[in-house]
Formats: C-alpha cells, sequence, structure tokens
C-alpha cells in the first residue's frame, strides 16, 4: 500500500495553492525534522532561512548514504525525503529557519525542532519525537510521574521565541514525543500566539497528566489539535488526553506501527481503520491500570533504577547498544544483580504490578464482552 513517499510522487506536482495544506503534508514535515540538521540549518531566528535545495545539497555533502543507513533507528531514512520534496512543485519553494537540537542529560531533557516556510505563506513550526539517545528515552518515562518536563518548558519557550511578533499562519506538529510538545507548546504559549495557531498535528504522540488536560491553554487548544495514531497504537494511548484520534492504517504490525513511513496513504489523506486494535485497546487499559496502582514516588524510582541499568553497559544512544547487543545485555544484568536491596524490590514490585495489570485489562474485556457490569473506571483516553 501507498505511504508518504508515494504521494509526493502522486501529489507532489500540485501547489498549496491549488491543493491546500492536508495531514499527509503534515506527516512528511514531522518526519523530515528527524534528520540531523546540525551545520545545515540556521540556528537563528526565521529572518535566517535556508532553501530546502540548500539543504539537501549541504546535508549529502556532509554525510553519506552509508551512515544513515547504519543508524538503527526507523527514522534514520528522514533524510532521504529531500530527494523528492526538492524534486516536487509542492515543497521546492519550502525554506527551513530556527533548527534547535539540545540533549541536557542534566536536566534530563531532549529536544529539537525546526520550523518550516511554505508556499502558502505559512508556519509550519515542529518538533522532533525520541531520538536514538538513551536520555531522549529517559524523558519519555518522566513524562509518567512529571507534569511538566524540560522538552516540554523548551517547546513552549521555541514557540513563544519564535511566534511572537508573526502575522502569519501558524500550523505546529510532530510526531511520537514531538507531537506531544507540539500540543504542550501550543497550550501553554502566549493566548496572542495560541489565536494565531490554525491546526496542532499530534501523530501518534502521548498524553498527559491530569494538572495538563485541567489547564486553561489546553482547553482552549484542545479543538484546534488533529491527533492520528495507528490500530495497534501503543505510544499514542500512554497516559491521558481528551483527544479524537483518527485512526489509520499501517502495513506493519504491533509495535512497529509507530513507524510514520508505514501509515496507508490514498490520494491526499490517509486510508482510515474503524477503530484501535484489540491488542492497542489492551495494552491502553493495561498501562493505565499499572499507573492508577503507582503512585508519583513510586513512578519515579521506577523510572531512575530502569535507566540506571540501561546507563550500566556505557552506552549513551540506542544505537551504541544494539552495535554490541551481548556485551550491553551482559552489562544490565550485571547491573541488576548490584543493585541495592530497596532497588531491586522497586525494580520487581513495578514489573508485577505491570503483569498483573495486563491480565486484569484482559479479563475485563472479557468482562465487558460479555455484558457483565465491571466496577473498574478509566481515565480519559
Amino acid at each position: 500500500m501507498a505511504n508518504m513517499e508515494d504521494y509526493l510522487d502522486w501529489r507532489g506536482d500540485l501547489s498549496f495553492l491549488a491543493d491546500p495544506f492536508n495531514e499527509i503534508d503534515n506527516l512528511i514535515l514531522s518526519e523530515l525534522v528527524y534528520t540531523d540538521f546540525d551545520g545545515v540549518v540556521p540556528q537563528e531566528g526565521l529572518r535566517n532561512t535556508v532553501s530546502v535545495q540548500d539543504v539537501y545539497e549541504k546535508f549529502f555533502a556532509l554525510h553519506t548514504e552509508e551512515e544513515i543507513m547504519a543508524k538503527a533507528s526507523s527514522t534514520k531514512v528522514a533524510p532521504f525525503l529531500l530527494k523528492r520534496l526538492v524534486a516536487s512543485r509542492r515543497f521546492s519553494t519550502m525554506r527551513l529557519a530556527a533548527y534547535r537540537n539540545i540533549i541536557d542529560e542534566a536536566n534530563q531533557s531532549q529536544f529539537a525542532a525546526v520550523t518550516y516556510l511554505l508556499e502558502d505563506n505559512s508556519y509550519f513550526v515542529c518538533f522532533r519525537g525520541t531520538d536514538n539517545t538513551i536520555v531522549g528515552w529517559k524523558e519519555d518515562f518522566n513524562m509518567s510521574f512529571l507534569v511538566h518536563t524540560n522538552g516540554q518548558l523548551l517547546a513552549k519557550e521555541y514557540l513563544n521565541e519564535l511566534c511572537s511578533h508573526t502575522n502569519k499562519k501558524i500550523r505546529v506538529g510532530g510526531h511520537s514525543k514531538g507531537g506531544n510538545f507540539a500540543v504542550y507548546a501550543s497550550a501553554f504559549c502566549h493566548p496572542r500566539i495560541q489565536k494565531k495557531i490554525e491546526c496542532v498535528y499530534s501523530n501518534d504522540g502521548p498524553g498527559f497528566r491530569e494538572k495538563v488536560m485541567e489547564s486553561d491553554g489546553y482547553k482552549t487548544i484542545l479543538p484546534k489539535v488533529v491527533s492520528i495514531i495507528p490500530e495497534d497504537s501503543i505510544v499514542g494511548n500512554l497516559l491521558l488526553n481528551e483527544l479524537d484520534h483518527q485512526v489509520v492504517k499501517s502495513n506493519l504490525t504491533g509495535a512497529n506501527q509507530h513507524d510514520a513511513m508505514s501509515w496507508e496513504v490514498l490520494g491526499n489523506h490517509f486510508v482510515y481503520a474503524e477503530d484501535t486494535s484489540k491488542s492497542s485497546k489492551n495494552w491502553d487499559q493495561t498501562l493505565k491500570l499499572w499507573l492508577m496502582d503507582l503512585p508519583d514516588t513510586k513512578r519515579e524510582a521506577f523510572v531512575d533504577v530502569l535507566f540506571k541499568v540501561l546507563s550500566s553497559s556505557g552506552a549513551k544512544t540506542t544505537d551504541e547498544l544494539s552495535n554490541d547487543p551481548l556485551k550491553a545485555i551482559s552489562e544490565m544484568m550485571k547491573a541488576t544483580s548490584e543493585l541495592d536491596p530497596e532497588d531491586q524490590k522497586v525494580f520487581k514490585e513495578v514489573l508485577l504490578k505491570l503483569a498483573n495489570s495486563g491480565r486484569e485489562a484482559v479479563f475485563g474485556k472479557w468482562v465487558s464482552s460479555n455484558g457483565i457490569t465491571s466496577s473498574l473506571t478509566f481515565g480519559k483516553r
């Protein structure tokens, strides 16, 4: 089935004036932001822009295809979109600006963003999802016990800094954690910027803590948010939100559907599914049951122990873990055995709760499907 690359082949000859910005354009730009634009796109504000043609030429002068494909991440192919964008009528006039890439181990945050200036005289402010850094993954887990992460705060600052004085239309988006950042930044940015935002795209992005959803800014931006998740979504079901998800089909299965390149496209829209899959619903309820039973202190303690074990291999990135997996596993098993008694207790207890929550979720589904009233209640999605 066709994907976003086929869309560029089919409809790349249509300008934004002929066919206005759509959900596939959003996904293309949300995938492109995974490209390492260091040394290619200026870091300054929106006045210092570079054409997509120059980005393409500079990037591939710095990086080889072999280097790109050697990475472990599913988003490693993002730079290859540049060739199709340059060749298309639709994106060939696009310009890029304000690239930021911040990895802060001390504050446990991973943040990257870029802003695109499109032919229709609008900005698409785009946030990157989780990259291949261990600290980036830890920030994802920190969302389970923090109301605001450092990455989310950086996203808000980025939007406030860049869009305070523009009169252009603004769209905001991202994939995975980038989708979460897009919604968060749009909810907590200055009200005058929020009024200029036309649409916010969250592409399989996780939700939030209750305090975020209770805020006035979140309630104000909610009608402008478009949430798109695949049938077997896992990430898009994390934590809580009040979004009506658009469910799309993927040519992959299970957790691999998080890869946006697998989402099926027909014309200028996705191929939609009726609902999320049974496995996605079970995982959703499992996590909600698990988190309901864990106080914030226990969540934080578990995350700290988990990443203490992951970091024991000395790896800073998932690529480093995958380069020598046997060594990494050996080091992590050793680190697990050497945890102090309290850490071992937390680690085992929380994993056991996860297993029990999974069984309870499956049982709850059986109860519901057989018309039996259940006393279980879950938070809003």
